[in-house]
């Protein structure tokens, strides 16, 4: 059955990579650390969908829903996040409610200190597995599905031209998973360091550079290597560049090729409220030949208008 034989061929990933990856995480931060909450110091809504390897049957499909704003003017942050992610026959639904709280450190440096607490449920459909032996007992019947707690925190620092952050996931919830062959993945801490600078080439354009480094137990160390410019504080061009290397002992000793890809993305800001985004990931990996390549589609919103005019506009 071709489903069982993706899980066997990627089931590294999905072990130790349970949380899914965003492309564009870059534009909005709550996907990967609680402490962004209310950054924007306005109220934003942002919907994000991603077709993994696109064409490749039982591939990741991910649907997000994130909302943030301020208050208390600007020292605090509240956010939600919805998730629902689904591999094969398996599909991961999250809910997390998010508070953050702002210290100002310097005259225009803030750091937030963030908090997100919630649920997931795990369910794997075994009606849509075709196994070779009917009666092997390992394997589910019928709609099966489990729930754990779920809660992360982070710290996010950033002045109006730079930022860095770090942030741990999956603190709590990993005793309860007692059916671990239904969550098809291990509820192991995951931890985020990210940072970043916008660097001024002229009037109307500038250069955000960033990186971003993932670990998790089990699986080798990935990181992303962002370059993004930026035309008439509209337009929004770039590239990011994701592979992996094995830092700790305890790294899965497997091809560090796999997971190796370029996303090329583009975001405009198409009215003062409205921004879209695009990323197209293509693999540089064993997959490059079959031309599973990947598609992420973000629609933001902001429930104030956006005002390019701002002293200190948000732009990370």
């Amino acid at each position: 059955m071709f489903l069982l034989v993706l899980f066997a061929g990627f089931f590294g990933e999905i072990q130790s990579q349970q949380l899914p990856q965003f492309s564009q995480y870059i534009f909005n931060g709550l996907h990967i650390n609680p402490g962004y909450a209310g950054y924007k110091n306005a109220g934003y809504i942002q919907s994000t969908y991603r077709n993994q390897w696109a064409g490749l049957p039982g591939a990741p499909r991910t649907f997000t829903v994130t909302a943030d704003l301020s208050a208390n003017e600007g020292l605090m942050g509240f956010g939600v996040s919805l998730l629902s992610d689904e591999i094969g026959p398996t599909r991961t639904s999250t809910g997390l409610l998010t508070y953050s709280y702002r210290i100002q450190t310097g005259s225009e440096s803030f750091l937030g200190l963030g908090v997100s607490g919630g649920a997931s449920q795990y369910m794997i459909d075994g009606s849509k597995l075709d196994p070779n032996d009917l009666d092997d007992p390992d394997l589910p019947l019928g709609v099966q599905s489990i729930f754990t707690p779920n809660m992360n925190a982070g710290l996010f620092f950033h002045t109006p031209r730079f930022y860095a952050g770090f942030s741990a996931y999956n603190m709590v919830g990993r005793r309860v998973l007692e059916r671990e062959d239904i969550s098809l993945a291990f509820h192991d801490f995951h931890y985020y360091l990210t940072a970043g600078a916008l660097l001024s080439l002229s009037d109307n354009i500038e250069f955000k550079p960033s990186f971003l480094i993932k670990e998790v137990k089990g699986a080798p160390t990935s990181y992303d290597l962002n370059g993004m410019f930026l035309f008439m504080e509209r337009l929004w061009l770039g590239a990011s560049y994701r592979s992996n290397l094995r830092l700790w002992k305890d790294n899965l000793e497997d091809n560090l090729n796999n997971r190796t890809a370029l996303a090329f993305i583009a975001e405009v800001f198409a009215t003062e409220s409205l921004r879209i985004g695009y990323a197209y990931d293509t693999n540089l990996n064993a997959l490059q030949d079959y031309r599973y390549n990947s598609h992420e589609i973000s629609v933001g919103y902001y429930l104030t208008p956006r005002n390019v005019k701002l002293k200190n506009p948000r732009w990370f």
